[in-house]
């Protein structure tokens, strides 16, 4: 299968058409966004690192029960997966405080909380991606009722969960997330988009060392590095 028209293009991914309506390619982009589009850089190789380390969670997560878009990899920057009407909720989960939950709320950087967060965001770059409650999301239509945002929520959390204890077993610590959701052909709600260090925060579990985005934002450098010993610890658990 290959690619035929440019469908979308965002800040990590172009998604182009295939042959076939049912199907999408995804090509993974050596871009770097930060602070909503302010801060932009290219690391090259990032792209192909995102696409190989999405491919193994999503296939993980498959085995799981989890319902995803995900088909195969077709090489190191593409990817084929399932066409799939875009929910624009971003889905936010959240196991121990930082960023912009430490930034807004004023809780201690680095604390556990006392329960795994989900917060979701309007998935909007004019509007700078806004803060939502369960009312925001009907008043917008985004979902058909909320038994749909309780299932998201259910959803998000079984996965927080597998993905938990996927990485304790890298020793890496799952620290928060953005997760993306869409309606497959048979109006299923399914897990979309990517599962990579650009949206996942990962700390080194012995050194608390940042092995994600944080490395760009907070301009640490060896972001390349980090996304490489991800990729190389999830490789080496599967042998």
């Amino acid at each position: 299968m290959t690619k035929t028209t440019l469908l979308y293009e965002g800040k990590a991914k172009k998604i182009w058409k295939t042959e076939d309506e049912n199907f999408l390619i995804s090509e993974f982009k050596d871009e770097l966004t930060a602070f909503n589009g302010e801060k932009k850089a290219v690391e090259e190789g990032k792209g192909a690192l995102n696409n190989k380390i999405s491919a193994q969670l999503f296939e993980y997560l498959e085995k799981k029960g989890i319902s995803t878009h995900f088909v195969k990899m077709i090489d190191d920057n593409h990817m084929l997966h399932k066409k799939a009407e875009v929910i624009k909720i971003e889905v936010i989960v959240r196991n121990i405080a930082t960023g912009s939950l430490s930034r807004n709320l004023g809780i201690k950087d680095g604390e556990v909380l006392p329960f795994t967060l989900v917060e979701f965001d309007y998935k909007n770059d004019e509007l700078g991606d806004p803060k939502l409650n369960d009312q925001h999301c009907l008043i917008l239509n985004l979902v058909k009722d909320e038994s749909e945002l309780d299932y998201i929520r259910y959803i998000a959390r079984k996965i927080n969960v597998l993905l938990k204890d996927f990485y304790a077993k890298l020793n890496l610590t799952l620290v928060d997330f953005k997760l993306e959701f869409g309606r497959d052909v048979n109006n299923n709600i399914i897990l979309i988009d990517e599962l990579s260090p650009d949206n996942f925060r990962l700390w080194d579990s012995a050194t608390g060392e940042k092995m994600d985005k944080d490395r760009f934002r907070q301009g640490l450098g060896g972001l390349k590095v980090a996304y490489e010993e991800v990729l190389n610890r999830i490789l080496g658990s599967n042998k």
